[in-house]
This record gives C-alpha cells, sequence and structure tokens, in this order.
C-alpha cells in the first residue's frame, strides 16, 4: 500500500476563499491527501465521502480534534456515536419529522416569509442576503427551536460565531473568544425560558425535549439547541442566496423553471453546487485502506462533500450550476447516522416556500453585477451579500 500524499502548500485562506479549483486538482491527482494547514486528512472523491460517513463502526464522529468541542462547549451528538448520538438525536427528532413541519409550522413559515417579502422595496437594489435569506432564516428557526424571544440579530450573530468557531481547524484564539461571548448570551436565554416551556408545552424542540419522559440533561439540551442554531441559520441562508444566484446567472434556466414551477429542483441543484455545510471529520479507529493508501488507525480524516458533490464521475459539468441535469443524489445533507436532521425543513422553507414565494413577488429579479458576489468558507460556504434588483 503507498503513503499518505502531503500537501505542504494548500492553506486555509486559500481553501477558505475559493476551495472548488483546488478539490478538482485533488481528485484528479490526490483523492487522499493530506493537507497540513488543516491537520487532517482530506478525501474528495463520492465513494470515499459516503464510504466513511455510512461506516461509524470504524469512522468514529468523536473526533478529539476538532474545534467543535470549544466552539459550543460541550461534547455535542455531532460528535458522538451509537446508542449515544441516537438519544440526543431523537430527543429533538419530533420537531424535526415532517408531519410536524407540515402541520404545525408550515403555516407559520408562510406568514413570516409574506411579512419579510412586504418589507422589501420594488424597483431597487437590494442585499438580498442581509435583508430576507438571513434574517427569515433567524425568525423560522426561533420559532421550531422555541426561542422567539431572540431577536433575529442575535440569531445570526449566534450563529455565525458557532461556525466559526466550529470551522477554526487554524485553532486561532480569536473565533472561540467570540464563539465563548455568544455560548455564554445564549446560555442566560436558555435559563430564562424553561419555566415556559414546562408550564406550556409545546412542537418546538426546547420544550420536546425538556418534558419528555426520559429527559437527556439540560446541558444537552443546551448543547442541542446550539448545534441546531450553528447550521440551522446558515445552511437555509446559504442555499437561498446561492440558488437565486444561480437562477439570476443562467436567466434560460431561471424562466423554465418559473415556467414549470419545479422550485426543488432548483433547490436540490444549489446545494449539490454550493454545498452549506462543505466537509466532516471523522476519527479512524482501525487501519483502514482508501483508493490503494493505508490510513492508520488515529488519523482523521475529512470528507469533502463539497468535492463529492462535482465530482466527474457522477455529475457532467458538475462545476455548473444546471437545474435540469441528470438526476444523481447528492451529498449535501450527508448520509449514515449523522445525515442532517434538518433536511426536511430546509427542503420546506427553502425549496417549497421561500423560492416560490419570493419569484412570485419579484418574478422579474436582476443580478445586475454577478461580480459583487463575493463567496466565503472552508467548513462552511455561501455568499456573503446578494444586491439584487427587485421587480
Amino acid at each position: 500500500m503507498a503513503s499518505i500524499p502531503v500537501d505542504e502548500h494548500t492553506t486555509i485562506d486559500q481553501l477558505t476563499a475559493d476551495p472548488y479549483p483546488i478539490y478538482r486538482r485533488m481528485r484528479a491527482e490526490s483523492p487522499v491527501t493530506r493537507v497540513e494547514s488543516v491537520r487532517r486528512i482530506l478525501l474528495t472523491k463520492a465513494a470515499e465521502t459516503k464510504y466513511v460517513k455510512d461506516t461509524p463502526a470504524i469512522f468514529s464522529s468523536d473526533d478529539p480534534n476538532t474545534p467543535m468541542e470549544p466552539a459550543f462547549q460541550a461534547h455535542t451528538l455531532m460528535r458522538k456515536d451509537g446508542p449515544e448520538h441516537l438519544r440526543e438525536r431523537m430527543a429533538m427528532a419530533k420537531a424535526y419529522s415532517p408531519k410536524v413541519i407540515n402541520s404545525d409550522w408550515g403555516p407559520l413559515y408562510r406568514q413570516i416569509v409574506s411579512e419579510y417579502l412586504d418589507r422589501l422595496p420594488k424597483d431597487e437594489v437590494v442585499d438580498l442576503y442581509a435583508e430576507l435569506c438571513a434574517p427569515v432564516a433567524a425568525r423560522i428557526l426561533a420559532h421550531i427551536l422555541g426561542v422567539p424571544e431572540a431577536s433575529d440579530e442575535e440569531m445570526i450573530r449566534w450563529s455565525q460565531r458557532l461556525i466559526d468557531g466550529a470551522g477554526n481547524f487554524g485553532w486561532r484564539p480569536e473565533p472561540f473568544a467570540r464563539s465563548d461571548e455568544a455560548n455564554a448570551e445564549m446560555n442566560v436565554l436558555f435559563d430564562s425560558l424553561q419555566a415556559r416551556h414546562r408550564a406550556e408545552p409545546n412542537p418546538s424542540a426546547f420544550s420536546i425535549m425538556i418534558n419528555a419522559d426520559d429527559p437527556i440533561p439540560m446541558s444537552q439540551v443546551y448543547a442541542n439547541i446550539k448545534i441546531a442554531i450553528g447550521g440551522g441559520i446558515n445552511e437555509p441562508r446559504d442555499a437561498l442566496a446561492t440558488i437565486v444566484y444561480g437562477l439570476l446567472t443562467n436567466p434560460d434556466q431561471f424562466e423554465e423553471v418559473k415556467r414549470q414551477q419545479c422550485w426543488d429542483l432548483a433547490f436540490e441543484e444549489g446545494v449539490r453546487w454550493v454545498a452549506p455545510i462543505q466537509a466532516s471529520s471523522r476519527l479512524v479507529l482501525e487501519d483502514v485502506e482508501i483508493r490503494g493508501i493505508e490510513i492508520p488507525k488515529g488519523e482523521t480524516v475529512m470528507t469533502i462533500q463539497a468535492s463529492a458533490n462535482r465530482d466527474e464521475e457522477l455529475y457532467e459539468d458538475g462545476e455548473n450550476y444546471n437545474v435540469f441535469r441528470k438526476k444523481t443524489p447528492h451529498q449535501a445533507f450527508g448520509s449514515g447516522p449523522h445525515h442532517c436532521q434538518g433536511m426536511h425543513v430546509s427542503r420546506l422553507t427553502v425549496g417549497a416556500i421561500m423560492l416560490p414565494m419570493l419569484f412570485e413577488r419579484f418574478p422579474n429579479m436582476t443580478l445586475p453585477d454577478p461580480d459583487a458576489v463575493k463567496w466565503h468558507g472552508f467548513g462552511f460556504r455561501g455568499p456573503l451579500s446578494m444586491p439584487v434588483r427587485l421587480s
């Protein structure tokens, strides 16, 4: 077996600015590569990323070298396996079930989207990312989690600080200092909400967890809510902005999507093209061979679903946004026991509600300057702004 190729040149800043050319080169030249700056072995082909996610007996989520634990000040369910992971995951599973989302939350989601759309001016250039994508995602999530007392600004700030900390693979002190501040603010709010949720049980995640017949410890209730805040804003926020960009820079597709009303296809292609959650770490529990390369027990591999979603073996012209490409499963929501619990929420809120309502209100929206849209992120990725003209 061959030894692990080592990349000493690729920096985290390069991966943050634009990882896709790097991943394309890795897929072609060295799909299994140790990247020194990230301190992990990157896996960039779809077959391997899925194999790792689907094989927790060999690839554990309990990575002791992850920045997630200091970022969330907890050993979260994202870093647990087996019965321990399942118990915490199932503690709030009911709040994320398709039935509850549609019956209990669907009408509220539509009301929220309508109210935020009403605030947008017509025939002006507006940063859709700041004015709609982020605040709507924050407001919807605040309700489903049971923390509607948190403002949009607080939810957005907490989410960004948590994911910046969780993605701090360079272990720089500043992101952890900011995530510490966010944790302290969230703890104060959560402490104040316990009495209300006990007195008035409801279908929110917070209420479901603390009123369960066999509740998980309160520290893990808090950790679960924080995990959901960390991932539950950036995923729908970045997915919506990405899809808007993809449609407005491909006007022929945009017109056909409106004609067919196939917003679900536009959604799936958007999260394939730029996966909001780009990478995940796993601890190797036993010596294993991947593509003829020996990976020793104790190493940490990183599945790059951002790269897997553009793998040439699965996707023709995968670097481009194409709503009408041959339907092929993607890995934007992961796979295996840790697949994204918010998948149904994202598909409903973005694909079935936000996209059609947005373009029904502004069917002639344009993107005046595509080059003004700046993309950012290694562990989590999306545009930092989306200046569109609403009409």
